[in-house]
């Protein structure tokens, strides 16, 4: 089971820095000139491969998770508010998804700045799936 515990740490480190750093293109690309289609086309295909490199990996992540679930038995309040977290982790990073389709199809509307704050949802996420984890407060 601590080999379990290994890869689901391994797959969970992985899958933020994919979480975030493709936030992080998404400002780029929402600054870029509509004339730049050479730097356009260039970070279009970085984050359309992040994306892709990404969602298997915090697939392996959320199953390695479920399997240490079921397999140490854990239980408590502590891990159903993980797990809730982490179901709205799976959202942001299928909301990324949507985002980089708008990007594809020359539908993005938002700016920047708008981008800059989106980038930061999985930080906090992190920090409170973090305290949770490790101090298991309920």
């Amino acid at each position: 089971m601590l080999i379990v515990k290994v890869l689901h740490i391994w797959m969970v480190v992985s899958w933020f820095a994919g979480l975030f750093y493709l936030p992080r293109i998404f400002v780029n690309l929402a600054m870029v000139e509509r004339s730049s289609v050479a730097e356009r086309a260039r970070l279009l295909l970085m984050a359309g491969k992040l994306y892709r490199f990404m969602t298997p990996i915090g697939v392996l992540a959320v199953v390695l998770g479920f399997w240490l679930w079921f397999g140490f038995g854990f239980g408590g309040g502590w891990l159903h508010a993980k797990t809730g977290l982490v179901g709205v982790l799976v959202g942001y990073h299928l909301w990324c998804g949507r985002l980089l389709r708008d990007f594809e199809a020359d539908r993005n509307t938002r700016g920047p700045l708008w981008f800059r704050w989106f980038n930061e949802m999985p930080v906090l996420i992190l920090l409170a799936v973090t305290y949770l984890a490790v101090l298991k407060p309920f």
